[in-house]
């Protein structure tokens, strides 16, 4: 992927893009393997590769420059302005819809937010697409109400620009810090979720529900986990209880998981569980528990393991209390996923009574040292 932004230093979000591609996942690879060489995985398996551009359907813009000659983009660390809307991570199609988000600042008078001065409303600009529909989900980052009256005269404008867009939301963030979005939601569409669809798992994405920045690479990962289950079940007999802890929006639970099966997903974000409990019932899923609840605390209070447990934590990793818990409830299989390699690997050390099966990396994050990886463990005897 060649990038003028790279290439001029002007950003260096991409720190491996001076990397061939083909070098970049070679020491990914390598990092990984001696990562986990203590543990003394059964089988490593090849690394999914990513495409090189275009792949990246989140973007997390700054707001910056006036209302009458609004930059969306970054400030680099040499204190530079840089516009990222010809960032060729993005699909060709965002390009047309930062034009027309410029367009609608101006026409709305959106001032960008100023951090040293703490003047201006506008703080970012946070797009999604769904990768099944191609509809767009746009949000943007206030600090205050002061425009909210702005953007709904003159959203008729943008909408009839871009028919796409299924979802425009504002998120309040008054908090002088660098914080990307606040609690405080203001939908101002008709629809609230972006309809999206991996493998045939209908997935639901609300403003504030995480999901991975990269769906072709999720849908890989996904189907990579219900594979390994279905296997699991074939040589071992069937699970009757599954968890997914951090379950999000429920990509995972609802691939692994089949609607004869007890499945039970934990989430923070109770968005995220509307979300998740949605595709469940379109999906036919009876005997199925979708909980707003903290997964540490969850796994402290319960008494009896699932027959699988699937985890996919932020980057700090499980930590010791929920290890320690895992082991003490004891799942025969356990899947985990994770997007911290380092993390990973004190959760392994941690978790001593599980041996590890398999292992693949999955190059969620091209021209980055960034990955994610799958992996599966077995409850020692």
């Amino acid at each position: 992927m060649y990038c003028t932004h790279f290439d001029a230093k002007r950003c260096a979000s991409c720190h491996w893009l001076d990397k061939p591609y083909p070098e970049q996942l070679l020491l990914k690879q390598q990092q990984l393997t001696v990562l986990l060489a203590p543990f003394a995985p059964l089988e490593v398996l090849p690394a999914v590769a990513s495409s090189e551009q275009g792949f990246r359907h989140k973007a997390k813009m700054v707001a910056l420059g006036t209302a009458e000659s609004p930059v969306l983009g970054i400030v680099n660390t040499r204190g530079e302005t840089v516009d990222l809307t010809d960032c060729p991570l993005y699909p060709v199609a965002f390009q047309r819809v930062f034009s027309l988000c410029k367009a609608f600042i101006s026409r709305a008078g959106l001032t960008p937010y100023h951090i040293e001065s703490r003047r201006g409303e506008l703080k970012f600009i946070l797009l999604s697409q769904s990768l099944h529909s191609c509809r767009f989900m746009l949000r943007f980052v206030l600090r205050s109400k002061n425009c909210l009256a702005s953007i709904q005269k003159h959203l008729p404008w943008l909408l009839q620009q871009l028919p796409e867009l299924e979802v425009c939301s504002v998120n309040l963030q008054p908090k002088p810090a660098a914080i990307l979005e606040g609690e405080d939601e203001i939908i101002l569409t008709e629809h609230s979720v972006l309809a999206e669809q991996l493998n045939a798992v209908p997935l639901y994405l609300q403003p504030q529900s995480f999901f991975q920045t990269q769906p072709v690479m999720a849908a890989s990962l996904y189907q990579t986990a219900a594979d390994w289950a279905a296997q699991l079940q074939h040589q071992h007999g069937c699970f009757t209880k599954i968890w997914d802890l951090f379950c999000g929006v429920g990509g995972f639970g609802l691939h692994v998981a089949s609607p004869s099966q007890q499945l039970t997903g934990i989430e923070i974000a109770p968005a995220a569980i509307a979300s998740a409990q949605r595709a469940a019932a379109e999906m036919g899923f009876k005997d199925v528990r979708f909980q707003a609840l903290d997964s540490s605390a969850f796994a402290q209070a319960a008494a009896e393991p699932p027959d699988l447990l699937v985890v996919n934590p932020p980057r700090r990793g499980l930590g010791n209390a929920l290890c320690e818990d895992i082991q003490r409830l004891a799942p025969n299989w356990l899947l985990y996923s994770s997007c911290n390699a380092d993390s990973l690997a004190q959760d392994l050390a941690r978790l001593s009574q599980y041996r590890l099966i398999k292992v693949q990396l999955f190059d969620m994050f091209a021209h980055s040292s960034h990955y994610e990886v799958l992996t599966l463990l077995a409850k020692q005897a």
